[in-house]
């Protein structure tokens, strides 16, 4: 058994269930309150339904109780078992602790990125540049907000990190803007296609 995370999601969800029990659709709401759906992926709205129902087949909650609704069906309420508080400590530790292993979608265009006209990249990576800004703005406006209601820091640390890594990001984007634009950083597009292909016999 490993101890990374699941997924992000079942991780979140066992730690609200560390909080007390509750029902897939309070912790849905919670979830986007508390603004979690910024760290979690719940685009989609049956995403919490499978995440509990995973959880449950693994042990790591049970039904705690069904609530009677009535023009609807009873919602159940899930608990935190042992096996699952045991495990949501384990996969804490081992994401604070080592990076994943992950494959964003930005370093994988990088990794192709020689296949587009060096001049096209710069135009494209502007744009990216003023989108992290945007971000940067809109976490600025969260953290006055956030600041407002006195919320003690550990409750923005998520925050904290978007503001460093995107602050990181756009300063390595605009560097390389810069090179592309005064010539210190190019190929040719085509020349990069054709070494590509007689390459491809080598591997």
């Amino acid at each position: 058994m490993t101890d990374r995370p699941r997924s992000p999601l079942a991780m979140v969800l066992l730690a609200l269930l560390a909080e007390e029990p509750m029902h897939a659709y309070r912790m849905q709401r919670l979830l986007k309150t508390r603004q979690k759906d910024a760290v979690v992926n719940v685009a989609r709205s049956n995403s919490v339904y499978q995440a509990l129902d995973r959880l449950e087949r693994d042990g790591y909650v049970a039904v705690h109780e069904k609530v009677a609704a009535d023009s609807a069906p009873a919602r159940v309420v899930y608990a935190l078992t042992d096996a699952g508080r045991e495990v949501l400590w384990r996969w804490m530790d081992a994401a604070l602790v080592a990076p994943a292993r992950e494959f964003p979608e930005f370093r994988a265009v990088l990794a192709v990125v020689s296949l587009h006209a060096p001049g096209l990249v710069a135009d494209r990576l502007e744009e990216r540049a003023a989108n992290l800004e945007a971000i940067l703005e809109k976490a600025a406006a969260e953290d006055e907000l956030m600041a407002r209601m006195g919320l003690p820091r550990v409750l923005m640390l998520e925050q904290e990190h978007l503001v460093a890594v995107t602050a990181a990001e756009l300063a390595w984007v605009r560097g390389v803007v810069d090179d592309l634009r005064s010539g210190a950083l190019t190929w040719d597009a085509e020349q990069m296609r054709a070494t590509s292909a007689r390459h491809e016999g080598d591997v």
